[in-house]
């Protein structure tokens, strides 16, 4: 079991932070039919591509059953599952695990939780910008390698 990647992501929707750790060896070539689903945007005099969105839907409204639905919590497929966690602030913690890796709704509670001690409390941090602390880095990539070994986190770990 594995972890593939994490990404932490704004309120506004840019990736503030990415780290792939385990890259599984690919077995098949991927295809794309065209024409691809994409939208180009002008935004302050430059052109935004803007993939996911369909006629200005978000594609977690559309995939989900509920109504009035903020976005995805869980998706899974035959080689992954995507789990998200999004905060009161609008921050959006994202992992792709191997479908049989357990623990990932307290991982991400853990990651949330590295977030707030080792990225906001540093006082060289700004809001909704990348994520540049070593010491972020190295208690996350602890934190993972404790999920894949040990499975979930208990409570005050």
């Amino acid at each position: 079991m594995a972890i593939f990647s994490v990404y932490v992501v704004n309120k506004a929707g840019g990736l503030i932070y990415q780290l792939d750790h385990y890259a599984p060896r690919a077995d098949t070539e991927k295809t794309f039919s065209f024409p691809l689903d994409l939208v180009l945007r002008p935004h302050d005099e430059r052109v935004v591509v803007a993939f996911g969105q369909r006629d200005g839907i978000p594609i977690g409204s559309q995939l989900s059953p509920e109504v009035g639905s903020s976005g995805i919590e869980m998706l899974e497929t035959d080689a992954f599952k995507l789990h998200c966690f999004q905060t009161l602030t609008g921050i959006k913690f994202v992992v792709l695990a191997d479908p049989r890796q357990a623990g990932i709704d307290s991982l991400l509670r853990k990651i949330y939780e590295i977030y707030s001690d080792f990225a906001l409390k540093n006082p060289f941090y700004s809001l909704e910008m990348p994520i540049r602390c070593e010491l972020f880095d190295q208690n996350l990539k602890l934190a993972l390698e404790v999920a894949e070994k040990a499975g979930p986190f208990g409570p005050g770990s």
